[in-house]
């Protein structure tokens, strides 16, 4: 008996893994379909990159690393994390449409919904990331670490960015508007984006903000991906942020599976 619900279980995540690389590249065949999306996805972080490194870069103090080392590890991860919040609006738009009725009728996992949405929103950022790690180039930013460092500090950033879109699909699937869902998104990404290592040291914070940006889980990101690109030791803040991805994740991917469920 044990045997074959171990078997059954096999089966359902099998057929779940591949119902959700289908609805993965349905999401990515949207994003060529409306390539206006990508394009303005990726010039508002470039223009980020940009004024900060250029109108604030000179104000700023970060000590022997140049600003634009600073700064390219923290746009990266604020890029993630406003990526993140279009699982939200893509859901609430799929409910609004109609289109989770006609998912419902098919013989599909039900987190594949969801899990293909983050999956194409994923492969967005990484495109997004790589575009801006090419941009910073061009103005000063260089790695000074390993070559592994080079490539595990945008997975990094992947990561967060899909465990912050198990939140942005809690939103999606509760709100009955799209333009909603964006707005109830940024109303929390905001605070964590600013009070954070992004773009300035948190040592020049006051001091009952410095606890509050230190333990925040995009403070421990930023660090870590930092750590990965100066070639710096970033075992520490790694080890937060897998906490802090593996603890989002455990949280709130059966909140939206549930909410899912229950959207009329």
């Amino acid at each position: 008996m044990m045997t074959d619900a171990l078997e059954v279980l096999r089966a359902e995540a099998r057929y779940g893994l591949v119902d959700a690389l289908q609805l993965w590249k349905r999401n990515l065949l949207a994003y060529r379909r409306q390539p206006d999306l990508l394009v303005f996805s990726t010039i508002q972080p470039v223009m980020f990159v940009l004024l900060f490194a250029y109108v604030f870069g000179g104000a700023i103090q970060t000590g022997s690393i140049a600003y634009i080392d600073f700064l390219l590890p923290g746009i990266l991860v604020q890029t993630v994390l406003f990526g993140s919040t279009q699982t939200g609006v893509g859901l609430a738009e799929d409910i609004r449409s109609g289109m989770i009725d006609r998912y419902r009728a098919l013989p599909m996992a039900r987190s594949a919904v969801i899990a293909g949405r983050i999956l194409a929103d994923a492969t967005r950022n990484l495109f997004v990331m790589v575009l801006m790690i090419g941009v910073g180039f061009a103005i000063g930013f260089r790695f000074h670490g390993s070559v592994a460092g080079v490539v595990a500090m945008p997975l990094l950033g992947v990561l967060l960015g899909l465990a912050f879109s198990w939140i942005s699909a809690v939103i999606g699937t509760s709100v009955k508007r799209a333009e909603t869902a964006q707005v109830a998104s940024f109303v929390w990404i905001f605070p964590l984006v600013f009070v954070s290592s992004i773009f300035v040291p948190v040592d020049t914070m006051p001091d009952w903000l410095q606890v509050v940006a230190e333990n925040s889980p995009v403070t421990r990101a930023v660090n870590a991906m930092r750590g990965l690109a100066h070639g710096t030791d970033a075992r520490e803040p790694l080890l937060w942020t897998a906490g802090w991805v593996v603890g989002i994740v455990t949280v709130f991917a059966p909140l939206a599976v549930w909410r899912y469920r229950t959207v009329t």
